[in-house]
């Protein structure tokens, strides 16, 4: 009896800490670039970026992402998921603490190691929920979704109030975000005592990626995971100076991305959950797409403050369910952990090369054009693409 209890106590215990490890990692997975945007200003003026420069240093963990994601999963069979992840959210903390020195060679180095460790949370979290929680996976991925976006919102919100209220300035601002890090490194530090090896997931990572990397449906929602997170990303990037375009003040147009956000948690947690229910998805990526577009477009012909701010819910509810929709994919179109965590680095791997052009793309286009009519013309043009592929990847099919 005294047994069953104390396996009982570390079962439960390594459930909670589980929950808590996944939960933690998401929310290390967007401070590091969504606290950027707001402050990018005060960055380019400090360190003298133009504004192409600025969009590299936003797309630059997006192009690590691409780099790291399809070698994740092989590093993650060999020390295991627990072990990988651990060393990814180091690598984010000492990124983030290098890159809070103002000369750009650290804080292009400072990105690029965030960035690896990002990647490695991207690729791995779907993997382990598929694997530890394969009847909950949509209510799981719909945590750690919620999860992201809330503290994506509470990072672009808050980090004009810190670096300028506080009087931390944009370096001191950064480096608050290296909390959730530590703290996510002791409970994974513990999670990692409790991991087994699997000796038979390189084998199926291998065979796996083969039938992957052929199937047109992987394409097709590695596609729809590019172009969403470029509209992300772009978002994340340019929408305060879009909107400090309009007459708002800087700090406004902070709270203004993370109002966006905000809105979008709604969404980011209930679309997974619909997802898990519905046979097919089409409709869930006809709509978040149409509301991607209204918004967008807001943006283009907005004339008021109340209309950019309609706009930006349409873009808030578009941008919160449509990246926890191509996560959703990436379990419902697959049939074990090892074709999911396969078909996650395939998908992030070319699906991130696809997003990293966007901040640079739209930076050098408002360079050339000096208005956000070109930028917000292009990014509805992306939005037509982001339907059509979402739409072809919520079709009941397995890779």
């Amino acid at each position: 009896m005294e047994l069953q209890k104390t396996y009982a106590f570390t079962k439960s215990t390594y459930i909670f800490l589980l929950i808590t490890g996944i939960v933690l990692t998401a929310f290390n997975l967007r401070p590091a670039i969504t606290s950027l945007g707001p402050l990018i200003g005060m960055i380019q003026e400090d360190v003298g970026l133009a504004h192409w420069s600025a969009g590299l240093l936003m797309s630059l963990p997006l192009i690590v992402f691409a780099i790291m994601s399809p070698i994740v999963p092989n590093i993650a069979s060999r020390i295991s998921n627990e072990k990988t992840l651990l060393l990814g959210l180091i690598s984010i903390l000492v990124g983030i603490g290098i890159r809070s020195f103002p000369l750009t060679f650290f804080l292009y180095t400072g990105t690029l190691l965030a960035g690896v460790g990002i990647a490695i949370g991207n690729v791995l979290l779907p993997a382990i929920v598929k694997d530890k929680f394969p009847e909950k996976f949509g209510l799981m991925t719909s945590v750690y979704s919620t999860s992201m976006g809330l503290i994506a919102s509470l990072a672009s919100g808050v980090s004009v109030p810190l670096a300028e209220g506080l009087n931390l300035g944009w370096q001191g601002a950064q480096i608050v975000w290296g909390i959730p890090a530590a703290v996510g490194i002791v409970v994974w530090f513990f999670l990692q005592k409790f991991s087994q090896k699997n000796h038979h997931a390189r084998q199926k990572y291998h065979s796996s990626t083969k039938s992957i990397w052929r199937s047109p449906l992987s394409w097709q929602i590695a596609i729809f995971m590019g172009f969403q997170s470029l509209l992300f990303y772009v978002t994340v990037s340019w929408l305060p100076e879009i909107v400090h375009s309009h007459g708002m003040s800087t700090e406004t147009a902070g709270w203004m991305l993370s109002f966006s956000q905000l809105m979008g948690l709604p969404a980011s947690f209930l679309i997974p959950v619909w997802a898990g229910r519905l046979r097919s998805q089409i409709w869930l990526a006809f709509i978040l797409s149409m509301s991607a577009i209204v918004g967008y477009a807001g943006l283009l012909i907005g004339t008021s403050h109340s209309i950019i701010i309609i706009s930006i819910i349409f873009i808030g509810i578009a941008l919160g369910g449509s990246f926890p929709l191509a996560l959703s994919y990436i379990g419902l179109r697959t049939r074990n952990a090892s074709q999911a965590a396969a078909l996650s680095g395939m998908a992030q791997s070319t699906g991130y090369i696809l997003a990293a052009i966007g901040p640079l793309f739209i930076g050098y286009l408002y360079d050339y054009t000096h208005s956000w009519a070109t930028p917000l013309i292009s990014l509805i043009i992306i939005c037509v693409i982001v339907m059509v592929f979402g739409m072809l990847s919520g079709r009941n099919k397995y890779v």
